[in-house]
């Protein structure tokens, strides 16, 4: 008995009753329109006419008006948030965002048309039947209304009938509660179909998780070009003053001045990204430091390091120039990591098309000690080329560790990369 009921007046089939009473208040305006189209129709007769041709040929009338009216753009987005609230349907299955194309816009005119029509009824039903059937209930308990002339019509003034208006009456509650969820779950079942996402609607989604994932993309690299400098320039830095620790105090002092201006520095860049990360926002610029911020970084990694500028650096772009930052930072990490502690000479050059950038370091006796998988940071250097629409080549070169960027000072191509 009461799985039954639940089926009828749960929570899940009382939502969906609320649901479709909103659908019949939304139709309230089409129908009232109607009532003056079909008054003039029938010969000047009043809206509040409620005879059944009045009140059927309203609802013939406010149908097409609801449908022509669903294709205004806040229609979808409406009925979507109402569906996944009230009808219990999977928010996967329904699309966001106004309809888009022919196809879309016709299966949300038929969901609109739907939901306000059987709503408009079930509506109308829970208005005039429950007070009619506690009416008939009541009738073995109230002399008066067994005198009154609405029971002298039906015929239940008979002293046993007003004994069945009890049963009666609960039928009836019972009849508009299984019509209601009946109604509710129809609705709930063509919602995915009617409102589900189109292929449009599919490419639109795969956009924006694609643009989603770009932005992780970049602020990982951020961190990992970032923080991955840093340890290696402080270990390089740490490592270097304590072998030098009894011998060399000038050289420990600019060691841990270098270690405390390269940690406070990718302090703040890494409070920068993980801010962004936190916010889940892109502001189109990531808070990435530019080539006039090339001293420190050098400073920082140390005395075996020297670099060379030729050319105005104020003169690059600034998307070029955040970009060319990181590819000396990402060369310097991988310098400190592989050079053991030999001289490292980076020269920037500048001409009035092309910022070139070339690192060379010594080839150590030994091979270095890889993590497993190897690093990201050749990679991530050519993927900062790409965007820019330059080139990058790393490799051995005369017993020499080679890196060479070129990138392009083009607005156009230097804008893209951003």
């Amino acid at each position: 008995m009461r799985r039954p009921l639940g089926l009828f007046l749960g929570q899940r089939a009382r939502l969906r009753w609320v649901h479709l009473i909103l659908g019949g208040a939304l139709f309230m305006p089409y129908w009232l329109v109607g009532t003056v189209v079909v008054g003039w129709l029938l010969g000047g007769r009043s809206m509040f006419d409620a005879s059944l041709t009045m009140q059927f040929g309203a609802y013939a009338v406010g149908l097409p008006l609801a449908a022509i009216t669903s294709l205004f753009p806040l229609t979808r987005p409406m009925s979507v948030a109402a569906a996944r609230a009230l009808c219990g349907v999977a928010g996967d299955g329904l699309a966001d965002g106004p309809a888009r194309g022919r196809s879309a816009k016709a299966r949300t005119a038929g969901w609109f048309t739907l939901h306000l029509g059987i709503g408009a009824l079930i509506s109308g039903a829970s208005l005039a039947l429950p007070p009619f059937a506690v009416t008939v209930m009541a009738l073995p308990f109230s002399a008066s209304l067994q005198r009154s002339e609405l029971t002298a019509h039906w015929g239940l003034h008979r002293s046993w009938l007003p004994w069945a208006g009890v049963p009666a009456g609960l039928l009836m509650l019972l009849a508009l509660a299984a019509v209601a969820a009946g109604a509710g779950a129809l609705l709930a079942r063509q919602a995915p179909r009617l409102l589900g996402p189109s292929p449009a609607d599919r490419l639109a989604a795969a956009e924006r998780r694609a643009a989603e994932l770009a932005v992780r993309n970049r602020l990982a690299r951020e961190l990992h070009d970032s923080v991955g400098h840093a340890l290696s320039a402080v270990t390089l830095q740490a490592s270097a003053a304590r072998r030098v620790l009894d011998t060399d105090v000038e050289f420990v002092r600019e060691a841990l001045a270098a270690i405390e201006e390269t940690t406070r520095r990718t302090v703040g860049e890494l409070d920068s990204v993980l801010g962004l990360l936190r916010d889940g926002e892109d502001d189109g610029e990531l808070p990435a430091p530019r080539l006039d911020a090339l001293d420190a970084l050098v400073r920082g990694a140390g005395r075996h390091v020297e670099l060379t500028v030729a050319g105005a650096l104020d003169r690059v772009p600034d998307a070029v120039s955040r970009e060319a930052y990181r590819i000396v930072q990402e060369g310097l990490t991988n310098a400190a990591r592989y050079a053991g502690g030999e001289r490292v000479t980076a020269r920037i050059a500048l001409d009035d098309d092309e910022l070139e950038i070339t690192m060379e370091n010594p080839l150590p006796d030994r091979a270095p000690v890889t993590r497993p998988g190897g690093g990201r940071g050749l990679r991530g250097i050519g993927e900062r080329a790409r965007l820019l629409g330059g080139t990058s080549s790393a490799g051995p070169l005369g017993g020499a560790w080679c890196l060479t960027v070129r990138l392009p000072l083009g607005p156009a191509r230097a804008g893209g990369g951003r």
